[in-house]
C-alpha cells in the first residue's frame, strides 16, 4: 500500500454518540461523493450524547479515526462533526426588510438581509446556533415561495428554523475531536444528517417525521412542504430499554444488550404464550429459563413511553397533524421489533424503517440505520458546499459584468 496523502477532496465526518464513535471519509469524483474509508469503535467517556470525560472520549475518537485513515490511505486534517443529545433545541422565527415604495426585483443581497433580520432572536449566551433553515418566503403577503430570486415585490419575509445547541458540550467535542489531530470544519444536527440520507423528496413535501433513535437519546426532524419545520430530542433511546431489561430481569448490561437485540419485542402480544428463553442472570446463580413474553412486557411500556413523549412534542410544536407521509425511524435503536408498530399505534400513521442512501463503492455492511447519521452528514456536507460554490460562481460572474460594464 502507498504512503498514506494529504487530500483536500476528502469529506470527513465524525459521528461521536453514547455507545459508538464512527468516522467515516469520502471523495468527491466527478460531482459525486465515493466512499474511502471507515472506523468505528465502542464510545469512552459519553454519556447520553454528552461528553462526560474528555480523556476516554478523545482516545475513542483517535482510535475510528486512525481506522480511517488506514482504510481511506490518507492523512484525515479536517471533519465535519455530529452534535445531537438533548440539549439540542429548535425555535421557529420570522423577519423581512421593505423593499421600498417601488416594486423592484428581490436580489441574493435581499434574501441574506431578510434572513439575517429572522435570525436576530435573542439567544442566551450559553446557546450555539447549528443551522439556520428557511422555510419559506413570504413576499407581499403572498406565502409559499422557496427562491424569490428574480421576483418583484415591496416586503420580503422569510420564516426559519434554528436549531441550537449547548455551546459548551459542542466545544467539549471539538475539544475531543482536536486532540485526535482533526481540525473542526463545521457542525451538523445529528437528526438533520440522518433525514437527509433516509427522507425523500416526496416525503418531505407531504410531511414526515424522522425519529433518530440513538442510545442514549432520539433525534426528531419534521419535514413539511419541503422544509424543515420542527425539530426536537426525546431523552429516550437504545440503552433505556437495555437498562430496564437488566434491572427487570436481574442480568448484566450486555446479556440484557443480547436478550433485546434477539429475543425483544415491543409488543408483549407478538410473542408467542409459550416461547422462552434461557438466562444466565446476575454472578453466583445458575441459569434459568423465564417466558419471551416477559422480556416484551418489560420493552413494551418504554416503546410507548418514548411515543407518548414524541406525540406530546409534536403537538406542542403544532406539527403532529403535518405527517402525510408517516413517520421513519432510523439509527442502531430503530431496529428494535416492534418498535414501528408502537409508532403506528400511537402516531396513527404510517411508519418504516429508514436505511441510509448507499455512495458508491460503500462496504453494503454499512448501508443500515445505524449509519445513517454519519452517511447523511456526508451527505449534507457535499450538497451545502456545491450550493455555496454555486452562489460564490454567480457572485463572481455579476461583479465581472459590472466591472466589465465600467471599463
Amino acid at each position: 500500500m502507498n504512503a498514506p496523502e494529504r487530500n483536500d477532496g476528502l469529506i470527513t465526518v465524525l459521528d461521536v454518540g453514547s455507545s459508538r464513535v464512527r468516522v467515516l471519509v469520502a471523495e468527491v469524483a466527478d460531482g459525486a461523493l465515493r466512499y474511502r474509508g471507515h472506523g468505528s469503535t465502542a464510545a469512552k467517556g459519553m454519556r447520553k450524547g454528552l461528553v462526560a470525560e474528555l480523556a476516554p472520549a478523545a482516545r475513542s475518537i483517535i482510535q475510528a479515526a486512525d481506522m480511517a485513515e488506514q482504510n481511506a490511505n490518507a492523512i484525515l486534517a479536517h471533519c465535519v462533526i455530529g452534535v445531537g443529545g438533548p440539549h439540542v433545541r429548535g425555535v421557529n422565527s420570522r423577519g423581512g426588510i421593505s423593499l421600498g415604495t417601488r416594486m423592484r426585483e428581490i436580489t441574493r443581497e435581499d434574501v441574506r438581509a431578510a434572513v439575517d433580520r429572522a435570525r436576530a432572536v435573542s439567544l442566551p449566551a450559553e446557546r450555539e446556533l447549528i443551522h439556520l433553515l428557511p422555510q419559506q418566503f413570504i413576499l407581499d403577503e403572498q406565502p409559499g415561495i422557496h427562491d424569490p430570486v428574480g421576483m418583484i415585490g415591496n416586503r420580503l419575509e422569510v420564516n426559519l428554523h434554528l436549531s441550537t445547541c449547548s455551546a459548551s458540550a459542542a466545544q467539549s467535542l471539538v475539544t475531543c475531536a482536536n486532540k485526535a489531530g482533526l481540525e473542526v470544519a463545521d457542525t451538523v444536527f445529528e437528526g438533520v444528517g440522518a433525514a437527509e440520507a433516509t427522507v425523500s423528496a416526496d416525503e418531505r413535501e407531504l410531511g414526515a417525521c424522522l425519529i433518530d433513535v440513538g442510545a442514549g437519546s432520539s433525534e426528531v426532524v419534521v419535514f413539511f412542504e419541503g422544509a424543515v419545520a420542527h425539530t426536537a430530542v426525546i431523552p429516550i433511546g437504545g440503552d433505556h430499554f437495555t437498562n430496564d431489561i437488566a434491572v427487570g430481569l436481574h442480568v448484566c448490561v450486555e446479556e440484557a444488550e443480547f436478550l433485546k437485540q434477539h429475543y425483544g419485542n415491543c409488543v408483549v402480544t407478538a410473542i408467542s404464550s409459550s416461547a422462552e428463553v434461557e438466562i444466565s442472570g446476575t454472578p453466583g446463580h445458575g441459569p434459568r429459563t423465564i417466558p419471551q413474553r416477559q422480556i416484551a412486557e418489560i420493552l413494551e411500556p418504554r416503546g410507548r413511553e418514548l411515543f407518548h413523549l414524541l406525540r406530546d412534542n409534536l403537538r406542542s410544536g403544532g406539527v403532529l397533524e403535518a405527517l402525510g407521509a408517516g413517520c421513519i425511524l432510523t439509527g442502531g435503536g430503530a431496529r428494535l421489533a416492534g418498535l414501528l408498530d408502537s409508532a403506528e399505534s400511537l402516531l396513527h400513521v404510517p411508519a418504516r424503517l429508514g436505511y441510509p442512501a448507499a455512495l458508491s463503492r460503500m462496504p453494503e455492511e454499512l448501508i443500515q440505520p445505524e449509519y445513517a447519521t454519519a452517511i447523511g452528514m456526508l451527505l449534507y456536507t457535499h450538497r451545502t458546499r456545491v450550493l455555496k460554490a454555486a452562489e460564490d460562481h454567480s457572485l463572481r460572474a455579476k461583479l465581472r459584468a459590472i466591472f466589465a460594464g465600467s471599463l
